[in-house]
């Protein structure tokens, strides 16, 4: 059973203590077939549609999006919910995730018209949402985007080549950044809904990953989307993008919080029933030293993503600097707290299908996607050398 005795500290009200207890028993009782994912892309896309489908039926998405005007995103509610869900398995808390992600500019910078669109069917579980920002020669550099997005009366056609895209080929839509030229670089992007069958789009291959989850790349040739997609104004993209990543930046660490939660609880089973030259292995030095620094690094990981969370929910402010730490810090102490599960395990810890073989392949890739742990330093170091 993972400790939840964090759900006590100041950060948290009541209704995220219910949450986590209502979303513990619903991901132990209605995902646990489902949530370690699937032997082939057609198997793989089948269980992600009926996670969400699970999940919005309960409402457990309508955290995911912003409905109601002058509303705002719970963001602790977010990786609360992140956490529970990692810690049953991967595959549910990468659904999640990915409708809050994929519809989040336009809870953030959508019209009235676009929110009654797209946001309802998405919170219903109805509609697989997508976000795609990622280029073959622009990932953590943003401003190197050169998929195009040119006026032609009341359209834009884009052009252009999009890769790691979550949830591509299975998406209902996707939030696309274009260059529109307002300027060099990072101030001459703009952003867009595109539905999946719009004429132009063309999902290429799947990529697959050593945890799999639907990725694959995008191809636009003079795709067509309507002036009305487009969110926000010209050249608003790529603010549009920062303010979504400093909404859900802090919920990758929540994610990897709960990988490590269920690392620590694999862990303590093993090393209490396994006996080694005669006695349990928790009664071993050794093995304690390691509990203590599993437990410890958790500790800390939470204190650094709930505060992160709190910030944004209470203060109401920019957390740039806040998030890059949660993240950061919360993915790479994953990374140790579940190599330290799997060493406890032994051999049966690399078994392919172990709990703790699963958790090593799901936790890598966490220290990558939303900025890499080299670019969360920079962001953190900028910050710093700011005064923010």
């Amino acid at each position: 059973m993972a400790d939840t005795t964090f759900l006590e500290w100041p950060f948290f009200e009541a209704r995220h203590r219910a949450l986590a207890e209502q979303l513990d028993e619903f991901a132990r009782t209605r995902l646990a077939e489902l949530a370690h994912g699937a032997s082939d892309d057609a198997a793989l896309d089948r269980a992600c549609r009926e996670i969400v489908h699970r999940l919005g039926a309960e409402g457990f998405l309508n955290q995911c999006c912003i409905a109601e005007p002058g509303g705002k995103f719970d963001v602790r509610s977010l990786a609360l919910s992140r956490e529970t869900l990692a810690r049953h398995g991967g595959l549910a808390d990468f659904c999640f995730a990915m409708q809050g992600l994929g519809t989040g500019p336009i809870s953030l910078f959508g019209n009235e018209a676009q929110k009654r669109k797209y946001l309802p069917p998405v919170m219903r579980g109805k509609s697989i949402a997508a976000f795609a920002l990622s280029e073959p020669q622009a990932g953590s550099d943003v401003s190197a985007i050169a998929t195009e997005a040119t006026r032609s009366g009341n359209e834009y056609l884009l052009s252009g080549t999009k890769t790691w895209i979550s949830n591509g080929g299975l998406a209902d839509h996707y939030v696309v950044f274009a260059r529109t030229g307002e300027g060099p670089g990072s101030k001459g992007l703009s952003a867009f809904i595109v539905d999946a069958d719009a004429r132009g789009l063309k999902v290429g291959e799947r990529i697959a990953l050593i945890a799999p989850h639907p990725l694959a790349t995008l191809t636009f040739k003079e795709c067509r989307v309507p002036v009305s997609a487009r969110l926000g104004v010209p050249g608003e993209g790529f603010k549009i993008a920062m303010a979504t990543l400093d909404v859900f930046r802090t919920t990758v660490g929540a994610a990897a919080l709960g990988f490590a939660r269920r690392a620590l609880d694999e862990a303590l089973a093993r090393c209490r029933e396994r006996a080694v030259f005669g006695k349990p292995l928790a009664e071993y030095q050794l093995t304690q030293a390691k509990i203590a620094e599993m437990a410890l690094a958790i500790d800390a990981a939470a204190l650094l993503v709930y505060r992160s969370a709190w910030a944004k929910d209470v203060l109401g402010k920019r957390v740039t600097r806040e998030a890059a730490m949660a993240k950061l810090y919360a993915t790479e102490a994953a990374q140790q707290v579940i190599d330290r599960a799997v060493q406890l395990h032994g051999g049966t810890g690399v078994v392919h299908g172990a709990p703790v073989e699963r958790l090593y392949r799901e936790i890598r890739a966490l220290r990558i996607y939303e900025g890499t742990s080299e670019i969360q330093k920079l962001v953190i170091a900028s910050a710093v050398l700011k005064g923010e």
